[in-house]
């Protein structure tokens, strides 16, 4: 088994994919000769040919429209916007046609499409390129949202999503791409959908995250520990439908919240989260939900990200406030 990065994990998903169905077809911005802006896609087209792995025009409601036109047709459609930040021009395709058409249609239609679209902070991009969006297409019924923290499940994850006869929104974070390796078998295997994981198991707080925020979360863990504080970490993985069966028997063990979530605080996946577990387990907690956000304000530019994105430090000192409340 080998030692890879996320992006390699996802390389690998993609080639199983086009391998094993010839209805999967990968399409994008530069995903087909370069091989994509951050190489997810590179090698592909040589190996599945233009036919399977093609370059679009920049125009993301282009391509999302074209997406939306294939899966009708059978294919999977496994597109790629180049940053998240870009999907404003794909809303009314996303939101309004293909989150609703199995409904639109009695359910007599499947809608295969994977879209997949790199986001997140702490790596210096321009303006609009990190932008924490995922909030807009959690609060969309009709679409599924994944969003994995690591390389085993952003392969599993994603092999999962091209399977599965729902659209998918699959988000990567860019600071995961490259940061650590972990081992990631070979071949195929899928981490189940609307489920989430528990990345660190504890006694006396939860910790409720996604993406890059279980990596700062596993690193506040590890220093409270130290401060004989147990903390168990949930990976939500699929962030819409949320896995709330496994946050409120953790919450029912350990009496304590705190919920993180890189995005701004007003109206994100953390607020709905927050309000689930007031409304299942109130009466399960001994001290108020805890909840930790960048600020609501702007995303700022690249030199100054660094004081806005919560990180490790933020959640240790909002779990010390949780527990000693």
């Amino acid at each position: 088994m080998a030692q890879k990065t996320m992006i390699q994990a996802i390389t690998d998903a993609l080639a199983v994919e086009l391998e094993k169905d010839e209805d999967v077809l990968v399409f994008g911005e530069d995903v087909g000769k370069n091989g994509g802006v951050f190489r997810a896609t590179a090698d592909l087209q040589d190996k599945f040919g233009e036919d399977r792995v093609f370059d679009t025009p920049l125009a993301e409601s282009g391509i999302m429209g074209l997406s939306f036109g294939l899966a009708l047709e059978d294919f999977r459609a496994v597109p790629e916007i180049q940053f998240f930040g870009f999907v404003f021009e794909a809303m009314d395709e996303i939101v309004g046609q293909i989150a609703r058409t199995r409904y639109r249609m009695g359910a007599s239609r499947n809608l295969p499409i994977t879209l997949r679209a790199p986001f997140g902070g702490g790596v210096h991009t321009p303006e609009l390129h990190s932008d924490n969006l995922e909030g807009l297409i959690a609060q969309a019924p009709g679409i599924r949202l994944v969003i994995p923290s690591n390389p085993y499940d952003a392969k599993g994850l994603l092999i999962s999503s091209i399977r599965s006869n729902d659209p998918v929104v699959f988000l990567e974070h860019m600071k995961l791409y490259r940061s650590f390796r972990e081992e990631v078998p070979d071949g195929e295997y899928e981490v189940p959908l609307d489920k989430a994981g528990i990345a660190k198991e504890g006694n006396d707080v939860t910790i409720v995250t996604y993406a890059a925020m279980v990596r700062e979360a596993l690193k506040a863990a590890e220093n409270l520990e130290k401060e004989n504080i147990s903390v168990e970490v949930i990976d939500l993985r699929t962030v819409s439908p949320i896995d709330y069966e496994t946050i409120i028997a953790s919450v029912e063990k350990t009496n304590r919240v705190v919920v993180v979530q890189e995005a701004q605080k007003q109206a994100g996946v953390a607020a709905n989260i927050s309000s689930e577990i007031a409304e299942k387990a109130i009466l399960s907690l001994e001290t108020p939900i805890g909840r930790v956000s960048a600020p609501d304000t702007i995303y700022p530019f690249g030199q100054a990200e660094g004081d806005w994105l919560p990180n490790a430090k933020d959640i240790e000192e909002k779990v010390r406030e949780t527990v000693n409340f």
